[in-house]
């Protein structure tokens, strides 16, 4: 089944750092909702979907693609995250555990 394309508007103003993209030293990660609000806002699209963790994860990810195309600054946290998810998918993991847990 074909997916759908979302197109997110950034609004002048908003900068990926942002965010304040954090990891927590168990490895949980946070950030500040209020960037991916606006954005919603600014897009025509329902800011309650970020509620689910995969709707803010996919946001966060094309903006950063976008950020970094268009010559933005890198963010260790979304790197580190990035470098995670990449070698989930090399070994076929699909659930991502918290650090120390097998």
């Amino acid at each position: 089944m074909p997916q759908a394309l979302t197109r997110y508007t950034i609004p002048d103003g908003i900068d990926f750092a942002d965010l304040r993209l954090a990891r927590d030293p168990d490895g949980a990660g946070s950030f500040d909702t209020a960037p991916l609000v606006t954005i919603c806002e600014a897009s025509g699209i329902d800011p309650n979907l970020m509620s689910n963790e995969d709707n803010a994860s996919a946001m966060i990810m094309a903006w950063y693609a976008e950020h970094r195309r268009r010559g933005g600054a890198p963010d260790p946290v979304q790197d580190d995250l990035i470098a995670e998810v990449r070698a989930e998918e090399r070994i076929g993991q699909t659930v991502s555990l918290p650090p120390g847990r097998a």
